[in-house]
Parts: structure tokens; C-alpha cells; sequence
């Protein structure tokens, strides 16, 4: 439904130095040395070509590149006349584009959380200040009215781990006020879920569907920056205005009435109706036996919405493979950013051009780099630059549940998200580090650049989870996605940390995330894509089919599909 940054750079650089244990790489190989690679990968011609699809894609022209605008007619022009420049066919039978249809909702901006108490108005939330939300059910007015609030910790439900918050207890039309992330994060106990590796229980995405499924009016989910891995801004700048999702059957009746977020302070004084710090909610919540708690409050809200639908289009280029062009390596980036804020008077336009008009037009790089193989590859290679990622992955997501080619033929599936931009690094950090064999096949690129390959560095962020990959991996099929490091070559990791600091801080999701040609590197940028093209290349060359690893909640899906495969 939203733009809350499913596949955000937040924090994911600024983790503490060195490859920790059990990185996915050994030492770069005898001989291999970085200087090395960036001579061997560095094309002058094919750089400049990069840049200037990067600088036209985030131009103001592109007004944001928000799904169904004027904008997105401008970005799916260009991205279909540079793939046939390229010499990549249509990816959609005789097509380049596969129709995602949207729903567009916009709640009414002056809309307000009232919550009472002891015959007393306690707090009036204003939209966009304390409070933030809406809803998916396509309906012109949606309404809670005196809704009784409960504390239902991290509204988990989770037989695998013996967890359920809402055992015992009927939350039917009532108000339930939820912890972020997952019990793992908040006690740092590896045998407690994915110790402090999020799981999906700890993503909001989850938290709202399981309380639609226990039959709540109203999921209200308390921000905390830590263990959300974004501060509250974020928040209201992905949560208001216009909203989108995919159409469905036209009634969306499934989700709860509302969906929203409140800031820790407003949090904060609803669990004191309760008796409860912050600090010791969360401690209790992440106790095995937790029982939900009345807040002795009621909470009420109306929200009246403009609907629009209309589709908006996946784009989708293939080179066939010359041997086996019936199996599939899909490279994928979303086109799509944040649009134009109004309200904002000195620069009103979300460029996006680091995310993400750099994964974006790396497609087109690595369709010019598998066009100009001599025999070309023996599978085919899919580049599909999907639409609505920052509204909640709502492309990718359709392509998962509308395939233009079978998902069990599908080798595997590379993501690219807001790719490295400021020179080249020594390490590279694998999201999701330990799911699939397709970790091997990065290892060895890696390697032979003489760079190595380290963890994530902060798994209680749900990164995996993120972006557009993961609607890939539900389905079974294994998907890599791995970021630039800190480790500046010349410049080193402080010079890293602080500078990606500062972009998160200035830039990311904010009219500042334009082309800067004093600070941005195409000498780093060539360098990843080389990257994501080798792992490609030697897919695209082979007969084998990786898998996720044992034990993946992914591997049983993937296991199913060889026999339709075969």
C-alpha cells in the first residue's frame, strides 16, 4: 500500500568494521587485485552511457517517476527505445510492457486520530505530524468509531516459534496497538526466533494482515528508529498522500479498516494507560507467555478517500538464450520513485537518482553487456524494471502472480536497488546472507575482483524482506541481492560510513536524491554491475539449477517446482 522504503538503503552502511565470521568469501584469490578489476571493467563509452540514462531517468523532466503520471509515461518510453537500441527484444511475447493495474487511494490529508479516555479527549493525532496511516479497502469513507484499544505486543502469531499474542483473546472491531520488529531483535537471543536477524513476523507488512485475519478494526504500530531501521520522517513521507495497490478483486474487504503508525512518544503515553513503560513493554512483549493488555482507551477515526484506477506497466526486455532459451535468468530494478510534493515550494520533485534510476538504467547496461557476448547466453535473460516498489513492492508482486514466463523455468532472480555511487569498495555486503546457493556464484565474482564478501550488516533491519526479490523467493525462486560496502578503495571505511550517513541523512527519499557529477563514481558503479552481469553470465551458461539451502524457508516451493520443471 505504501512507499515505506521495502528495499531502503536506511542504516545498511553504517554497520562496524571488518568481514565478520563465516563471510560468504574467502580471501580474494592469488593475484587478484581491485586495481586489476577496475581496469579490466571500466568501459569509458559504456560508463558515459550509464551516467546520462541515470541523469535523464532523475531529471525533472521525469517529475519523480510516480506510478500513472505523466512521469511514468516518460520513464517506460525511454526504457523501451534504449532496450531495442540496445538490440533486446520484448520480454511480453510481442510486448515490452505487461499492465499492472492500481488502485490509487487518497485519504483526506486533514483526517485525525482521536483517542480517549475516562470520558476525555487524551490525545488528537493530526495525519502527517504524530500520526500516519489509511486504508487498502477501496471505499470512499472508512470509519472507527470508539474502538476499545489493546495491547497485543508484536501481534505475532508464530507456531514455529510456540508464539502467539493473540491467543485467548478476541480483537474483533476492537483497536490493536503493536510493537515493530520481532521478539529476536528486542532481547538479542539467538534462540529466540532469528535472534537478531528480522523475520517476517517483525515486518509491518505481516502485522497488519495478521490482524485483518484476527478481525481488528484498526493495527496501530508504534515507530521506534531502532527497531524499525528508519527514523519517523519516513514514515509520514511514505504514509500520506496518495497511496496505491493492486486492484484485486475491486473490493479489498480483507484488510482491517485502518492501517496506521504513531510516533514513540504518542506510543509511549498509550502504554502508560496500561501501567507500561516503552522499555518495559517491550520487555514483557518479548517474554514467551506474553498476554495481552487493555489500555483502557478508545480510539476513533475517519478517513474519506479519492479512488482512482488505472494501470501502470512493468517493463520487460529479453535476449534469448541460443541453447536452452526456455529457462530464465531475470535481472529486476523498479523504475518507479516518490513523485512531486506540492506542499513543497523550493524543489517539489523526489529525483530518485540514486534510487532508483541507478538500477534502473544498470539494466540496460548489462542488456548492452549480454548483447555484445559472442554466441550470446544459452538461457535467456529476462531485465524487468518493475513499477510501484515503493508503494509496497505492488510490481514485482504482480509479475510473481502473473509470470510472463513459468517461474519453476526460472534460473534465478538478481535484484538491484539504489546501487553504490561513491567509488569503489573492498567489500560488498550480501543481504540475507546464508539462503541460497546463489551466494557461491557471487563468491567467486567477487573473488576475481580481488573485493570480499561479507555480511549484511544489520539482519534485524528485514533487508531481505525489502525489496523487490522477495516476491521472487515467496514463489520458490532463489533471488541474490547484495549492496556495495564501506570499505572505500583510497578513502577507507570512517570516509564510508560517514558519507553514507550523510546521504541517508540528506538525500535518501528526499528532492536531494538527484545526479551530483563532483561526488558520484561511475568507476564504482561499472565495477557492481560487472558484478551482477559475471554472476548472470555464468547462470546464463550452465545446465544446473541452484537452490536455496537446506533448511530455507524458501526450499520447500523451490523443491516442489523441479517436478513441474522437468
Amino acid at each position: 500500500m505504501v512507499r515505506l522504503l521495502f528495499f531502503s538503503l536506511l542504516c545498511i552502511f553504517m554497520w562496524s568494521c571488518g568481514s565478520p565470521d563465516k563471510a560468504p568469501a574467502t580471501p580474494p584469490e592469488e593475484g587478484a587485485s581491485i586495481s586489476e578489476a577496475l581496469d579490466r571493467n571500466y568501459d569509458e563509452a559504456a560508463a558515459t552511457r550509464l551516467i546520462d540514462r541515470i541523469k535523464m531517468l532523475s531529471s525533472d523532466d521525469f517529475q519523480g517517476r510516480m506510478p500513472a503520471s505523466v512521469g511514468e509515461e516518460k520513464t517506460v518510453a525511454f526504457l523501451v527505445s534504449e532496450f531495442e537500441r540496445v538490440g533486446a527484444g520484448p520480454g511480453n511475447g510481442e510486448s515490452f510492457m505487461q499492465p499492472v493495474p492500481l488502485v490509487e487511494i487518497t485519504g483526506n490529508p486533514e483526517a485525525r486520530l482521536r483517542i480517549n479516555a475516562d470520558g476525555r479527549e487524551l490525545m488528537d493525532l493530526a495525519m502527517g505530524g504524530k500520526m500516519a496511516g489509511g486504508t487498502r479497502r477501496v471505499q470512499e469513507e472508512v470509519e472507527v468509531s470508539n474502538s476499545e484499544m489493546v495491547f497485543v505486543g508484536y501481534g505475532i502469531v508464530a507456531p514455529e516459534y510456540n508464539w502467539d499474542d493473540y491467543a485467548g483473546l478476541d480483537v474483533k472491531g476492537k483497536t490493536v496497538v503493536m510493537l515493530v520488529n520481532d521478539p529476536g531483535y528486542a532481547t538479542g537471543n539467538d534462540a529466540l526466533f532469528n535472534g537478531n536477524a528480522m523475520t517476517y513476523y517483525g515486518r509491518w507488512t505481516y502485522k497488519y494482515e495478521e490482524a485483518a485475519r484476527q478481525g481488528a478494526d484498526m493495527a496501530i504500530i508504534i515507530h521506534e528508529e531502532g527497531a524499525a531501521g528508519y527514523p519517523w520522517a519516513v514514515v509520514t513521507s511514505g504514509w500520506t498522500g496518495p497511496q496505491f495497490d493492486l486492484v484485486g478483486d475491486g473490493t479489498q474487504m480483507s484488510p482491517a479498516k485502518v492501517e496506521a503508525w504513531v510516533d514513540n512518544e504518542s506510543g509511549s503515553a498509550l502504554l502508560k494507560r496500561a501501567g507500561l513503560s516503552y522499555e518495559d513493554a517491550v520487555k514483557a512483549a518479548s517474554t514467551g507467555g506474553f498476554q495481552a493488555v487493555s489500555l483502557n482507551a478508545s480510539a476513533s477515526i475517519t478517513i474519506r478517500n479519492k479512488l482512482r484506477k488505472m494501470d501502470s506497466q512493468n517493463v520487460i526486455a529479453m535476449i534469448r538464450g541460443s541453447e536452452r532459451p526456455d529457462e530464465y535468468i531475470i535481472y529486476s530494478a523498479h523504475w518507479d520513485h516518490l513523485g512531486r510534493d506540492t506542499a513543497l515550494a523550493d524543489d517539489p520533485i523526489y529525483n530518485g537518482a540514486r534510487d532508483n534510476a541507478t538500477g534502473t538504467a544498470a539494466l540496460l547496461t548489462l542488456a548492452e553487456k549480454f548483447k555484445a557476448m559472442p554466441d550470446g547466453p544459452e538461457r535467456s535473460v529476462i531485465f524487468l524494471a518493475v513499477t510501484a516498489e515503493e508503494s509496497g513492492l505492488l510490481g514485482s508482486r504482480f509479475y510473481a502472480e502473473n509470470p510472463v514466463v513459468p517461474l519453476e523455468k526460472t534460473v534465478a532472480n538478481i535484484n538491484m536497488d539504489s546501487l553504490g555511487i561513491y567509488g569503489p569498495t573492498h567489500d560488498i555486503a550480501v543481504i540475507g546472507f546464508g539462503n541460497s546457493e546463489l551466494e557461491e556464484y557471487l563468491a567467486r565474482a567477487v573473488e576475481a575482483q580481488g573485493r570480499t564478501a561479507v555480511r549484511e550488516p544489520t539482519p534485524e533491519k528485514g533487508f531481505f524482506y525489502r525489496s523487490d526479490h522477495f516476491n521472487f523467493a515467496k514463489r520458490g525462486v532463489p533471488a541474490l541481492y547484495f549492496k556495495s560496502g564501506i570499505d572505500f578503495v583510497g578513502k577507507g571505511k570512517e570516509w564510508g560510513r560517514k558519507t553514507e550517513a550523510e546521504h541517508i541523512a540528506t538525500r535518501y527519499h528526499k528532492p536531494a536524491d538527484e545526479y551530483f557529477a563532483e561526488t558520484w563514481s561511475p568507476e564504482g558503479l561499472m565495477l557492481d554491475i560487472a558484478l551482477y552481469f559475471e554472476i548472470g553470465r555464468a547462470l546464463s551458461m550452465e545446465s544446473g539449477w541452484p537452490n536455496w539451502y537446506a533448511g530455507n524457508e524458501f526450499r520447500a516451493a523451490r523443491d516442489a517446482s523441479a517436478a513441474a520443471r522437468q
